[in-house]
C-alpha cells in the first residue's frame, strides 16, 4: 500500500487530490496539510511513501519543507513531488536540486497524477519532457557551470546519454535516437547515477545542467 500525503494551501486542491487518491487501488490517503509547518510535522510523524507538496505555502514554504525533509535521515524513504502552477515557477530547479523526485503542474490530467504516485514510489522520478525542457531552458541559460564530483568517471556514451536525459527525453526516445535498446539506455543511466552519486533521474538532470553538459 502506497501512503500519500497532500500539502497545499488551497482547500479545493487538497480535496481534489484526496478524492483522486482514494479511488486508486493500492494507494492510501495518509493525511493533508494546509501550510508548511503542518506539512513538515505530518511528514515527519507519518513518514509517507509519497508527498504532493505545493512549492508556495504560508508559514513555511515548500522549498524549506523539502530541505528539512531531505536532511532528515528518518525521512530517507519519503519521495516528494512538487506541485506548481508553473508560471514559470523559479523554484522548480532548486526543488529538484534539493531533493524533489519530480514536479507536476496542478492542472495535470488525473491519470498523470496517479501515475506519478506509482512511478515515484517505485524509485523513479517524474520529469515530464515538455516541462523539463522549459525548466532547463530557463535555468541553464542563466546558470554558470559548476564542477560536479566524479564527472570524469563517466564514459563518453554515459555523457551522451546524460545530455539526452537532461533534454527531457525518455529512455525509449534516447534508444531510438542512438539506435540502441531501451535496456541499454537504462543501464547507462544507472551507471551514471552510481558514479555521480545521483539520488535519482531528477538529480542527474540537475548535475547535467550544473556541469554544463547541456
Amino acid at each position: 500500500m502506497i501512503r500519500v500525503v497532500v500539502a497545499d494551501d488551497q482547500p479545493l486542491v487538497r480535496m481534489g487530490l484526496r478524492t483522486l487518491i482514494e479511488t486508486e487501488d493500492g494507494v492510501q490517503f495518509a493525511g493533508e496539510a494546509a501550510n508548511g509547518r503542518e506539512a513538515l510535522s505530518l511528514i515527519q510523524s507519518v513518514r509517507p511513501d509519497v508527498v504532493f507538496l505545493d512549492i508556495r505555502m504560508p508559514v513555511l514554504d515548500g522549498l524549506e519543507v523539502l530541505r528539512r525533509v531531505s536532511a532528515d535521515p528518518a525521512c530517507a524513504g519519503v519521495k516528494i513531488v512538487v506541485l506548481t502552477t508553473f508560471d514559470l515557477d523559479e523554484y522548480v530547479f532548486e526543488a529538484l536540486r534539493t531533493g524533489a523526485s519530480g514536479f507536476l503542474v496542478k492542472d495535470s490530467d488525473p491519470t498523470d497524477l496517479l501515475r506519478a504516485v506509482h512511478v515515484v514510489a517505485d524509485g523513479g522520478s517524474l520529469l515530464s519532457p515538455s516541462v523539463t525542457r522549459r525548466v532547463i531552458d530557463r535555468f541553464a541559460s542563466g546558470a554558470s557551470a559548476r564542477p560536479v564530483p566524479h564527472l570524469d568517471k563517466l564514459t563518453e556514451r554515459e555523457r551522451e546519454i546524460m545530455r539526452h536525459v537532461a533534454s527531457g527525453a525518455s529512455n525509449d526516445e534516447i534508444a531510438a535516437t542512438l539506435v540502441i535498446s531501451p535496456a541499454t539506455v537504462r543501464t547507462h543511466v544507472s551507471r551514471a547515477m552510481v558514479k555521480l552519486g545521483a539520488r535519482d533521474r531528477a538529480q542527474l538532470v540537475v548535475f547535467a545542467v550544473q556541469s554544463g553538459l547541456t
